[in-house]
């Protein structure tokens, strides 16, 4: 490149020191001839937004947090929620009507800050026909209630629509609803709860010893305790009943078991005590069992249900789609589209089902579905596959697969979910602590038996009483339970808290490059040509102002739109680019008009012609997120890498830099490829973790040991996963293996201080000698122990490690 262009470029970079940005939504105004009352905005419609929520007087929203919006560049279809019209549809999305009223749920993915709450919590002030809306930040849902006899479901998504919050409705929220929350957990442990403290208070006397004559007040206390004692053991302990009889149909003793078992001796022998009057029982351990149980259970539910980490392709899927019926456009429930069916796609719409092109020229990107960055140009009567986003105008396609039989559904549907493998480390733990309690009551039971046969019932009871292994399952529950908020406190969720075990267990990595190494938004941008005086500069800016296309944004942005430059006759031919004439000078941006010599052929070129005549060009390469190198260079020093990308091999130089010499590198790998090389890997001996964003890694992620999708929208679309993290914090990546390492470690510490606990218990148990008070010391102080023990590591871990807790 000359010289000169260089110093113009950096020319350029000086004077671009102080950006106007969008008082809407903060991105750059790559022209300053949008404004209303003195504010500056990127588009008409952050400008239209604005206008909306000023006239209602709701500009709150713009001081809670600086520049919240989202950009309105990209229109949203005037008639998209069209659909919403059909009372079928409308009724399959409603939650509740009356006479009067209307109850819906709409996901609204861009709600991102307070100022997004405080908006959608005022819908009543932008239209009086809504009677309240409130908001469900962390599953990012309002519900609004409205009068239907003076707005319609429509309306109503029309309305968030014109805020900048449009809603995503799939084809899941037809086909089933989401579960509510299962609150029958809470309630076992609200009841555990209450009957633990009020046994503990009524067993004081037990405790503390009362005398004889006070021997009738000792007997009601003994019988109250009992009698609370029944709902915690026949409806708080369900789940452990439950989980062992599971267990040992499947011939399985997992850490269910043993607990269930000292549930039901010690209720057993507690009510024997009471009802022969020979002592008060053991019912304060008992209930106090369950109770830090069933906590220890809600601390791990309460993080991870939020999200849905099973998704299929109806939650990428529209729920309805335009049909071309006699030269009319009728909305259509997926469902129902058949075969020789002709779909209406409009621009940025999905293609929901394989098909032939019949009209219009598409230019589709399927980069979630095969991860090609690039789009792909059809012309008619070639075939367009299920999955892929119509970038340009209008097409239409024939159909002839439904939509269950389609290329993108039966990426998922040819792969059944790969479960987890292996028994997790504390249900081998206990299976031989059973053993050994077992064989201890058994010894015991020997002893006893060749020298005081009356001691054998207590002995044995006690040894089961005192030997549960609640120690242990409170420790991993406990610490499960807090490491599972730490790393959803920094955007990384996992589906279960097995999967921190999978995740310490893990040899190998495998990475996905487009969308998950790069940043889908951005691109790295060189020019390469003649040198540009700042009039043709300013030209070629204006005309690519006028495109909504990224690639054009990109170059908008890069030199600059001065107002006051007017396009005329502007056209955009999808796959071909945009031209128009500006002081009556044609320009052009996008495909090659004259001969112009490359300096090398890789990566996206976008030629700029003047007056027919090809002057330059500029080249775009991936963007890699900034965290990028310094990840790979710390993972690759503990763990070998490779990356598998659908896209071509234009990367391939660049990636060896970051990846290392030794790491494996795979382009244009199409899904099943993927899925295979992760078998591969995993027939060697590794336990892999596959991290992908899009469709096309789906399969992979559901065969590697743990597959993690990477979004930047959390609760937005992303394939079935084991895990979900957000984007920005991809670089804490190796902090969170480590994390979930030393969580292994936490809950061994704490198992061997459980042992301990457990040997001082048995010695007063072989021997028949175990008090009521002593079982009430040793039970809560070695709860309370391994609670503290795990929440302080826990959190001296994540300090170290420099991580939100």
């Amino acid at each position: 490149m000359p010289g000169y262009l260089y110093a113009r470029m950096a020319a350029m970079d000086q004077s671009v020191i102080s950006p106007v940005l969008c008082s809407h939504c903060g991105e750059e105004c790559i022209t300053s001839g949008i404004q209303s009352d003195g504010k500056s905005f990127c588009c008409e419609g952050c400008k239209l937004v604005y206008g909306i929520i000023n006239q209602s007087g709701l500009c709150t929203y713009y001081d809670l947090n600086k520049m919240p919006g989202i950009t309105q560049r990209v229109k949203v279809r005037k008639d998209k929620f069209a659909f919403l019209g059909d009372e079928s549809i409308a009724a399959r999305l409603i939650s509740f009507r009356d006479e009067n009223q209307t109850h819906v749920i709409f996901y609204l993915p861009q709600m991102h800050c307070s100022s997004c709450l405080y908006l959608l919590e005022n819908l009543r002030r932008l239209n009086e026909s809504v009677l309240s809306s409130s908001v469900n930040f962390t599953r990012k849902e309002v519900t609004v209630i409205f009068l239907h006899n003076e707005a319609t479901l429509r309306k109503i998504a029309e309305l968030l629509t014109a805020i900048g919050y449009e809603p995503y409705i799939s084809l899941n929220d037809l086909s089933e609803k989401r579960p509510s929350l299962d609150k029958s957990l809470l309630y076992q442990l609200g009841i555990a709860g209450f009957c633990f403290g009020n046994i503990m208070m009524l067993s004081f006397p037990e405790y503390l010893g009362v005398d004889t004559s006070d021997e009738g007040l000792r007997s009601i206390f003994r019988w109250a305790n009992l009698l609370l004692s029944l709902p915690v053991f026949f409806y708080s302990a369900l789940p452990f009943y439950r989980s062992s009889w599971k267990s040992l149909k499947h011939r399985f003793l997992n850490i269910d078991a043993p607990i269930a078992l000292a549930i039901i001796i010690t209720f057993v022998r507690s009510v024997t005590e009471v009802l022969s009057g020979t002592g008060g029982g053991y019912f304060d351990s008992m209930s106090g069992i369950v109770f830090f149980m069933l906590v220890g259970r809600v601390l791990q539910d309460k993080t991870y249900r939020q999200l849905s980490f099973e998704r299929d392709y109806r939650s990428y899927f529209p729920i309805a789609v335009s049909v071309v019926k006699e030269e009319k456009e009728t909305p259509t429930l997926l469902p129902e589209v058949k075969v020789n069916d002709t779909l209406l796609i409009h621009h940025e719409e999905l293609i929901p089902a394989d098909g032939i092109l019949t009209r219009g020229k598409a230019f589709i990107d399927y980069s979630f579905v095969t991860g090609e960055s690039l789009p792909v140009r059809r012309d008619i009567g070639e075939m367009v596959y299920a999955g892929g986003k119509q970038t340009g105008g209008n097409i239409e396609v024939l159909v002839v697969k439904e939509v269950t039989q389609s290329y993108l559904t039966g990426l998922w549907n040819r792969n059944d979910r790969h479960e987890e493998k292996g028994q997790s480390f504390v249900h081998r733990v206990s299976k031989y602590f059973t053993i050994a309690v077992f064989a201890i009551a058994l010894v015991t039971a020997v002893y006893w038996q060749m020298h005081d046969p009356a001691k054998i019932w207590p002995a044995v009871t006690a040894i089961f009483i005192i030997a549960c292994p609640c120690a242990l399952l409170l420790s991993n529950s406990f610490t499960n339970g807090h490491i599972l908020r730490i790393l959803g406190l920094n955007r990384f969720y996992l589906r279960k808290a097995g999967i921190i075990e999978d995740i310490s267990r893990v040899t190998h990595l495998v990475f996905d490059k487009t969308g998950t190494l790069t940043d889908p938004e951005k691109q790295n941008m060189t020019y390469e040509g003649m040198p540009l005086s700042d009039v043709q500069q300013s030209q070629v800016a204006a005309l690519a102002s006028c495109s909504n296309h990224p690639l054009s944004r990109a170059i908008a942005k890069y030199w600059g739109v001065p107002g006051g430059i007017a396009v005329q006759d502007f056209k955009e031919k999808p796959g071909e680019g945009t031209e128009g004439y500006i002081n009556d000078i044609h320009v052009s941006i996008g495909a090659q008009t004259s001969d112009f010599h490359l300096s090398q052929k890789t990566g996206t070129v976008v030629y700029i012609s003047i007056q027919r005549e090809t002057v330059g060009c500029f080249r775009f390469s991936n963007y890699y997120r900034p965290f990028v190198p310094a990840l790979l260079k710390t993972l690759r020093k503990y763990y070998p890498l490779s990356v598998i990308s659908g896209d071509n091999a234009s990367e391939a130089e660049n990636l060896r830099q970051l990846a290392g010499k030794k790491s494996v590198l795979l382009f244009n790998q199409q899904p099943d490829q993927k899925l295979d090389y992760i078998k591969q890997l995993q027939q060697k001996g590794e336990r892999v973790m596959m991290i992908g964003d899009g469709l096309n890694d789906a399969g992979a992620l559901q065969q590697s040991d743990t597959g993690i999708a990477v979004s930047g929208q959390v609760n937005n679309f992303t394939p079935a996963s084991d895990g979900i993290i957000g984007a920005e914090n991809l670089g804490f990546l190796g902090r969170f293996i480590r994390l979930c390492r030393i969580n292994r470690k936490i809950v061994i510490g704490s198992f061997v201080i459980s042992i301990i606990y457990n040997i001082i218990g048995l010695y007063f148990a072989v021997q028949g000698t175990l008090s009521p008070l002593i079982a009430a010391i040793l039970m809560p102080s070695s709860s309370l122990s391994i609670v503290l023990l795990t929440f302080g590591a826990s959190n001296i871990a994540a300090a170290g490690m420099k991580l939100k807790r």
